[in-house]
């Protein structure tokens, strides 16, 4: 549980971070708020010889509420997200997935940015970004640019972000409807065995659009279209539910591992978005 030597960096500015990233290349990592870094390092499964720390970088620490949309910055704490009123009004579904990523320790250092940023398929905040269709925005060498969530994941910690890049800010068009984000795990503080995440707007007793995302069930998170597809144009009732499940795990791929076979991953994963659909519909 010690890590390899590594050597440490605290820039002032983000033209420190990149001027370190240019540098040492593929030796250098940034870090957030390190609860997804700093235990591989322990673990010995991620060597990193220079460690990029982000605290003192300024400007990406403020939630910003505009008319059509939120801004997010990278450092801003699963914490800050809970405490935030204005958040929780604008969108509510980001508060509820909030408080239910591990325990109020690592809630206050854990951020937005090292929970989506490193490609983790157990983080809760990939699969929510997807549902809510945000964009990420990214720093590096060349400038700023911009990307959608739903295309941000290729693989188990590989994502659309260049070595040399830097996750600044999340941006979510401003949501609408009912929410939900549940999430199934086997004791306080752990990974999800299952987790969805669902946005339903519905006019008079139909549904009109849906969004849905699951959690942990394959090596990235997946925004499963044809699960949403399923419940529009419909009063979501029995037979809606079950399209939405069965097209949801047409989409999934787990794994046998700790938290249990695919059966059992297969049959959690239904009940969890089952659930997430009504109590989003009952909102909405």
């Amino acid at each position: 549980m010690i890590p390899a030597a590594f050597e440490y960096h605290r820039p002032q500015d983000m033209a420190g971070v990149l001027a370190v990233l240019e540098e040492y290349g593929d030796d250098a990592r940034v870090m957030a708020g390190g609860h997804s870094l700093i235990p591989m390092m322990k673990l010995r499964m991620a060597e990193v010889p220079h460690l990029i720390d982000l605290q003192d970088v300024g400007g990406m620490s403020d939630i910003e509420l505009g008319a059509d949309g939120v801004r997010i910055g990278a450092m801003v704490t699963q914490a800050e997200i809970i405490d935030h009123a204005g958040l929780a009004d604008a969108a509510p579904i980001l508060r509820e997935a909030a408080l239910q990523i591990a325990d109020p320790q690592v809630r206050y250092m854990g951020t937005v940015g090292g929970n989506v940023a490193n490609g983790d398929p157990g983080n809760d905040m990939p699969g929510l970004m997807q549902c809510l269709d945000a964009v990420f925005t990214l720093v590096g060498p060349d400038g700023e640019r911009d990307i959608l969530a739903r295309e941000f994941y290729e693989a188990a910690y590989m994502t659309a972000r260049e070595d040399d890049e830097v996750l600044t800010a999340v941006t979510i068009p401003t949501p609408a409807g009912g929410y939900a984000y549940e999430k199934q795990k086997r004791k306080i503080g752990d990974y999800a065995t299952a987790a969805a995440a669902v946005q339903i707007v519905k006019d008079g007793g139909t549904c009109v659009s849906a969004a849905i995302a699951m959690t942990n069930l394959s090596d990235t998170p997946v925004y499963s279209e044809d699960a949403g597809a399923a419940l529009v144009g419909t009063p979501v009732d029995a037979a809606a539910l079950d399209a939405a499940v069965a097209a949801m795990l047409g989409d999934i791929d787990p794994t046998e591992d700790n938290r249990g076979p695919v059966a059992f991953k297969n049959h959690v994963a239904g009940v969890i978005l089952r659930r997430a659909i009504e109590r989003a519909w009952s909102r909405a």
